[in-house]
């Protein structure tokens, strides 16, 4: 890998192997992210899609491969260097992962509490603006329990962008929500392209692929079977491909 390509390209992987014991999930995955671009990773339940992005983040360990994540080789990073690289990198788990016990401005504020070193007028400000931009600054003293699904998402994504990351990880961003609060989501996802800001989203939500992605890999017995737009993905002949569009309709 040249300098060039390190630098410039958010996530680069190569070659990426993981089992866990005999059953492989993923078998010698290869891609690279462009800045600023959506990619979506689609496949069905249990292909190894949100194992993909816990390698990524380095939550696991692959079997084989590499990975660079902002620039660092993740898995010969020492520890102080791979801290870095994740400061660089926001994350909206599928359940949001909001604090239960902690207000939504507290729960945006936990990231810049422990990595920030703003004023207290600059953290109360930066709690505000965040939750602003999606859309729920006008919650901020509420709890947890007190939002719908998609209210929740909102303030994960809040939380995400909370220390200005270079690149978000989505896993399951719209599964369980109804149709209008999906497409808000998608929204807020595609507007993070106006922030420079690269997402690679787990999903197995066709339609919102198709709203969001510049890009869709799609993962099937551990290989990726496709890598290209949803337009080329629509004109795929694996008969793989084939049945998963239609049983996605």
């Amino acid at each position: 890998m040249d300098v060039k390509t390190k630098s410039e390209s958010p996530i680069v992987v190569r070659g990426l192997k993981k089992a866990f014991g005999k059953v492989v999930v993923l078998d010698g995955i290869t891609f690279e992210l462009v800045s600023g671009q959506v990619t979506c990773v689609l496949g069905r339940s249990g292909t190894g899609k949100s194992v993909l992005l816990k390698l990524l983040i380095g939550l696991q360990k692959p079997d084989a491969g590499t990975i660079q994540l902002a620039g660092h080789d993740i898995l010969t990073a020492p520890l102080t260097e791979l801290n870095d690289a994740r400061k660089k990198v926001g994350f909206l788990f599928q359940q949001s992962a909001l604090y239960d016990s902690m207000t939504i401005g507290e729960n945006v504020a936990f990231p810049l509490r422990r990595h920030g070193k703003l004023s207290d007028n600059d953290l109360r400000e930066r709690i505000h603006k965040l939750l602003e931009s999606v859309d729920m600054d006008r919650d901020l003293d509420k709890m947890p329990s007190d939002l719908s699904g998609g209210m929740r998402k909102r303030v994960g994504l809040a939380r995400a962008l909370a220390l200005e990351p270079a690149i978000v990880m989505f896993d399951e961003p719209t599964a369980g929500l109804d149709p209008i609060t999906a497409a808000e989501i998608a929204k807020l996802i595609v507007g993070l392209r106006d922030r420079h800001i690269t997402s690679i989203v787990v999903t197995h939500d066709i339609h919102t692929a198709r709203t969001i992605a510049d890009r869709l890999i799609v993962l099937d017995g551990g290989k990726s079977l496709f890598d290209g737009t949803f337009a080329e993905l629509q004109q795929c002949k694996l008969p793989f491909i084939a049945q998963f569009m239609k049983d996605a309709a």
